[in-house]
């Protein structure tokens, strides 16, 4: 890159981009480089650096509010949290272990890339618990921000209800820092539950699992957190209830007080008894198999060369477009999201059998993302499902509104935006 420019407060980045606008002059956007590989490769000229506008700036537990820079390392915003018995209730996921070795064909390094807090909302990730607390978008509350324009602006506050003109925060959560560099981040955040614990489903085949996640969340169970492994995936477990079961394991996590979270595990065990072995996971086990399901962790070591999908449907169609998927891809999956979101693994193959896949995802109204796979593949394939045209012309027109001059990571999304 010719032009590597690393802004230390809002003043600079008004400055870096101003330049950039004025001078057409591209620039790859980017905190910790964890997401790197996340996304169509981009030809930009310089990079805009923000790993110095990092740093809690305001956090009150009991506001429930968190406000810092974007370019804050995960690690840093969840030990705060941890320390004051609070959370991020969206559970973001962590990129790091999945895209790691794409990221440094990328031109990232392998020591020191981090996930921040501004590719989380940048990125909107979401986890297991997405099914009971919403997306990060849904926690997302306000931001400062500059466009590609070169103007500052900002939106939303400290407050959930901020009906002050538009609401672009869920604009720019999801949009990859194609609009504009964010620059301060506001998020809700939530106490953290008193206690955790998974009821584990064993049976022969993967049959039964629609109907046990369908029974366990149309109950009053409140569940957290429901996901399915076929056999093969959860021998890559490092829980060992799940790993040794030698079987399709069907988990569903309850949080919340003591006495609750027992009642509850007793309602379910009850009812997924009726079906085939139950187990329970408690406090540690518990975290360690969501973080597995939620980092999909069982696509990376010996699968770490595979391509990697995220396909998100409705979860009664969920069966339906793994079976279309393993069939005609000869790909291996798993479930989170109550069966709405499959995630799949592929064999190196031709453009990542992009078509077969966002196609059985549109079919039922869902999309497909192309998480991991090679610098050659995502510059000639939809890494985000195609948009129908009149979708399609309508981010076009945002995108021009936000950075007429295609100066925010042009193209990371689609060819041209």
């Amino acid at each position: 890159m010719s032009v590597i420019l690393k802004p230390a407060s809002h003043a600079d980045v008004l400055d870096a981009v101003k330049w950039a606008a004025a001078e057409a002059h591209p620039l790859d956007v980017r905190g910790g480089g964890s997401k790197l590989a996340f996304g169509r490769p981009m030809q930009t000229a310089g990079l805009l650096d923000l790993s110095a506008m990092a740093g809690i700036t305001d956090y009150d537990p009991g506001e429930l509010v968190m406000t810092c820079g974007p370019a804050t390392p995960m690690a840093d915003i969840e030990k705060a949290l941890s320390d004051a018995g609070q959370e991020l209730a969206f559970e973001p996921m962590d990129l790091g272990p999945l895209l790691l070795g794409a990221a440094v064909e990328d031109g990232g390094q392998e020591a020191g890339m981090t996930g921040t807090i501004g590719g989380v909302i940048g990125a909107n990730l979401s986890g297991p618990r997405r099914i009971k607390m919403g997306a990060a978008r849904d926690h997302f509350l306000g931001f400062k921000a500059v466009s590609g324009r070169g103007e500052e602006f900002k939106s939303g506050g400290r407050v959930m209800k901020n009906v002050t003109g538009f609401d672009l925060s869920k604009l720019m959560a999801g949009s990859f820092g194609t609009l504009a560099v964010m620059t301060e981040v506001t998020i809700k955040v939530l106490p953290r539950s008193e206690k955790t614990r998974t009821v584990l489903l064993m049976t022969q085949d993967d049959g039964p699992a629609q109907r046990a996640l369908s029974d366990a969340l149309g109950a009053s169970l409140e569940v957290a957190g429901a996901a399915h492994l076929p056999a093969d995936v959860a021998a890559r477990s490092g829980v060992g209830y799940v790993s040794g079961a030698g079987t399709s394991v069907t988990a569903a996590r309850i949080e919340g007080p003591g006495p609750s979270v027992e009642h509850r595990c007793k309602q379910l065990r009850e009812m997924w008894g009726k079906q085939g072995k139950v187990e329970e996971l408690h406090s540690m086990n518990s975290a360690k198999f969501w973080a597995e399901v939620r980092d999909a962790l069982y696509f990376t070591g010996e699968r770490a060369g595979a391509q990697v999908w995220r396909v998100s449907t409705a979860p009664t169609a969920g069966p339906g477009v793994a079976e279309i998927l393993r069939r005609e891809t000869g790909g291996e999956i798993y479930f989170d999201w109550g069966g709405g979101l499959i995630w799949l693994a592929l064999d190196n193959q031709m453009n990542a059998a992009a078509d077969v896949v966002q196609q059985a995802a549109a079919h039922t109204g869902g999309h497909a993302t192309l998480i991991r796979a090679s610098r050659d593949v995502r510059a000639n394939v939809d890494v985000f499902q195609p948009q129908p045209a009149p979708l399609a012309e309508l981010s076009r027109r945002v995108k021009n509104a936000f950075d007429p001059n295609g100066v925010l990571n042009p193209g990371r999304m689609a060819a041209g935006v």
